[in-house]
């Protein structure tokens, strides 16, 4: 039995008549009795009886009509699935993230991509920058969040967003009460600053900043991720800065201060992917990226 066999006695069970299945089916009356006579010898029953308007299906005829456009439903969703994947928009994206890198603009992308393609699996690894690119080179995720990424030949990088730079406070800190921040007013606070490996990293910009105003920091603590950060802030710990995306995360007691000199202190979001990649699922989170920055509030590229 061939699948053309199924095909040819579905329309003819549905019209109910040879004359009209064969219009349909754009071929002569002949092939398709022929056809019909040679599924039903292949069987060994009789699938059609004659009727005065045409034909009209036996028992056997109604059992085999009902699992036929059953067979032939699922070959349709197989073609479907098939060609979606030869489009990347099936199989799974394994997608590594970082500490501040789960506040908002991360996780905003990756629902925009499950939206638009919901027959990817998304799998979230949490790595460091150094991670990320380990795990790149060897194939074992296809896409890495992270910012202040080093120009590296077999790596690319899509910038996804750029944000200012906000500083938290606890709400019992004095400079709460303000409503910007210098760097020269935080010369003396105990600084908490993130994270500690993956160089050039997040820590390494913000000290930077401070050298550029000719100012020696108080770092009281290196942390992990933002999150630690926040967390050590909320004790009253101290004071750290993170970028905007960073102010959802609720903390209790913290308060965020724009930086008087915010506009000339930004850092980026940004994903990379291995450059030889050229994987259909690749090129429709690339697209997605580039519709998303577009479109995001957050972007000021």
């Amino acid at each position: 039995m061939e699948l053309r066999h199924l095909k040819y006695f579905v329309a003819v069970a549905k019209e109910g008549n040879i004359g009209r299945a064969s219009s349909i089916l754009h071929i002569s009356q002949p092939p398709l009795t022929r056809q019909i006579k040679q599924l039903e010898d292949q069987l060994g029953v009789q699938l059609f009886k004659r009727s005065v308007k045409g034909v009209e299906l036996t028992d056997a005829g109604k059992t085999l009509y009902d699992e036929a456009i059953n067979i032939l439903s699922l070959v349709d969703v197989a073609i479907s699935r098939t060609k979606r994947a030869a489009e990347g928009i099936i199989g799974r994206l394994d997608v590594a993230i970082f500490g501040s890198g789960v506040f908002e603009i991360a996780p905003r992308l990756l629902l925009r991509f499950r939206e638009s393609f919901p027959d990817v699996q998304i799998v979230l690894h949490t790595m460091n920058k150094t991670e990320q690119i380990e795990a790149l080179r060897q194939r074992r995720i296809k896409i890495g969040f992270n910012r202040l990424i080093p120009e590296l030949p077999d790596i690319g990088v899509k910038t996804i967003a750029v944000e200012t730079i906000v500083v938290g406070v606890h709400k019992s800190n004095p400079l709460s009460e303000k409503e910007v921040v210098s760097f020269a007013e935080l010369a003396s606070e105990p600084i908490v600053l993130f994270p500690n490996i993956g160089r050039p990293n997040f820590a390494d910009f913000i000290l930077s900043q401070f050298y550029k105003f000719d100012i020696t920091p108080n770092v009281a603590q290196v942390v992990g991720d933002a999150a630690t950060g926040i967390a050590l802030v909320a004790s009253g710990f101290g004071v750290c800065f993170v970028p905007e995306s960073a102010m959802s995360f609720g903390a209790t007691g913290v308060k965020y201060i724009p930086l008087k000199e915010s506009a000339d202190v930004k850092v980026d979001i940004s994903c990379m992917y291995m450059k030889d990649d050229k994987s259909p699922i690749l090129e429709a989170f690339l697209k997605t990226i580039n519709d998303f920055r577009i479109n995001s509030s957050l972007n000021d590229t």
